[in-house]
């Protein structure tokens, strides 16, 4: 997969959670999914759409008994669910608000080696400084994120890596995905 798609997936907050939970089992059918998920009805099924537009889910085209499962992944989305299967084995239950914001992913998974801010952004293209700059902050308030300041540059220059769960989940993600 490459990092465009990871970018695309994690635009929508409950998109992670709907493929991990359809990757472990639970039935492809909007009322296991949502109690599984904890995701609000409209965020759900915008984020259902956003995985179909995606190619990764598609609707169940023999659906109609109670007991066939509404959607399905399809072969790109069984990709995805085995990641976000693995990022949700790894992560805690209090670690998932961080998970769902839509660029901690993207730039966890580009630290899988330590990286200036350029780097990370490099790695990003469509990323703004901003935002950037806030998924790094908010990350090393969870002690998600190391940051060092490379003092030999001129001038010093911050050197990011991950750590703890976020080393974990880099780990997890970075093996499968693809950069530019």
């Amino acid at each position: 997969m490459d990092i465009e798609l990871l970018v695309n997936i994690t635009s929508r907050a409950w998109a992670m959670p709907i493929l991990a939970s359809l990757h472990s089992g639970i039935a492809g059918r909007q009322a296991p999914l949502l109690a599984a998920t904890g995701a609000s009805r409209t965020a759900f099924a915008q984020s259902m759409d956003h995985l179909i537009e995606l190619g990764l889910i598609e609707r169940n085209p023999g659906h109609g008994h109670p007991l066939r499962p509404e959607f399905r992944l399809t072969q790109l989305g069984g990709a995805a669910a085995a990641i976000a299967s693995r990022i949700h084995g790894v992560s805690a239950e209090e670690d998932r608000p961080l998970l769902r914001r839509s660029w901690t992913l993207p730039v966890l998974t580009s630290l899988h080696t330590p990286s200036h801010f350029s780097g990370i952004k490099r790695n990003l293209p469509t990323i703004t400084d901003r935002a950037l700059s806030q998924s790094l902050k908010s990350m090393e308030a969870r002690n998600w994120v190391c940051r060092c300041v490379d003092g030999a540059a001129r001038p010093p220059k911050s050197i990011y890596s991950a750590v703890n769960t976020g080393g974990l989940i880099c780990e997890v993600t970075a093996p499968a995905i693809n950069f530019p």
